[in-house]
């Protein structure tokens, strides 16, 4: 059984605003189990939000009010992410939920664990607008000349476990043919 239709058996609304219209999965990164521990049921509208491709609606995210103390650790590991960008809008509720939300120290480490906590404006995004994290493997999306390396990095080249330029949100690091290279994120896709 799918995780959509699993979640639908244990919720009938979005975790988050408690709506029933078009309701989807989300995982919610960096997914441990792939299962659905690591994912929670959101109405469109909230998926928009959550994957930024909406701007943030306080009064739709009211919600989170209520999720953060969510039993499952997912809605509260999404809801804190979500409190926190709001926080950062001036919004004073949710400046108030996010000061007063507890989590246990694991789910706090997952809440951080993508870097969208962090007050630094430096974030690595791929050319999707996907954020890039440590860690991640990405795929190359044109041929690019290694300067130095005297080779072509081939489009459709898979490249693992990246770092992130720290003072540069437009660069990241990788190794390619056994070469450490430094490659901008305009020419990357970030892959599972």
């Amino acid at each position: 059984m799918s995780i959509e239709r699993r979640l639908l058996q244990q919720f009938s609304a979005c975790e988050i605003c408690q709506s029933t219209e078009n309701l989807s999965v989300v995982g919610v990164e960096p997914l441990k189990n792939k299962d659905t521990e690591d994912h929670v049921l959101v109405c469109g509208n909230c998926k928009d939000q959550i994957e930024n491709k909406k701007e943030l609606d306080a009064f739709s995210l009211r919600g989170l009010q209520e999720s953060i103390w969510s039993e499952k650790e997912a809605t509260k590991v999404l809801s804190y992410r979500l409190l926190f960008r709001l926080g950062n809008m001036e919004v004073d509720w949710a400046k108030e939920a996010f000061e007063s939300a507890y989590l246990e120290e694991d789910t706090l480490s997952w809440a951080e664990a993508t870097g969208e906590l962090s007050t630094s404006s430096v974030v690595h995004k791929d050319s999707n607008g996907a954020v890039l994290l440590s860690g991640d493997n990405v795929v190359l999306i044109k041929d690019l000349v290694v300067k130095g390396g005297g080779f072509t990095a081939k489009r459709g080249t898979a490249v693992r476990k990246i770092t992130l330029v720290h003072d540069n949100p437009d660069q990241i690091e990788g190794k390619v043919e056994g070469q450490h290279i430094v490659i901008l994120t305009q020419f990357v896709k970030k892959t599972s």
